[in-house]
């Protein structure tokens, strides 16, 4: 994956942070994420990114096969205003999964952004709470 074709995010937040070293980001994704970060003019702090099944299947109830593992998904910690702007400009990008996550310490704080197809199991558009 080129550094450059998407400048504001590093190999290093993308990769499944179980440490099996695996990446695999859809790049019509990762487009539209860039394009999302230019439109935000802020940084966007990704906690988690692609997950291989079994991380996956450990952090989340959507098991071995949930959004992360797609590669068309991220989570951006973000709070207070920053999150309601965020997911105002989600909206014009066309993002299709949004989860919002903004109980708790600001730290703890995130919006989960996906392009995940419309299907079986997995209603798009949506919108969430955690």
């Amino acid at each position: 994956m080129p550094r450059t074709r998407w400048p504001h995010f590093s190999k290093n937040e993308l990769t499944c942070q179980c440490g099996c070293g695996q990446l695999d980001m859809d790049p019509d994704f990762m487009e539209r994420l860039e394009q999302l970060r230019v439109a935000f003019d802020k940084p966007m702090t990704v906690t988690s990114a692609f997950r291989c099944p079994n991380h996956n299947s450990q952090v989340s109830s959507t098991g071995f096969t949930g959004p992360h593992v797609t590669g068309k998904s991220v989570d951006i910690a973000v709070s207070g205003q920053d999150a309601f702007d965020l997911l105002a400009l989600a909206f014009l990008h066309n993002f299709t999964g949004l989860g919002i996550s903004q109980r708790g310490p600001n730290n703890k704080r995130f919006i989960h952004l996906d392009t995940i197809e419309n299907g079986p199991g997995r209603p798009r558009p949506t919108i969430w709470s955690y």
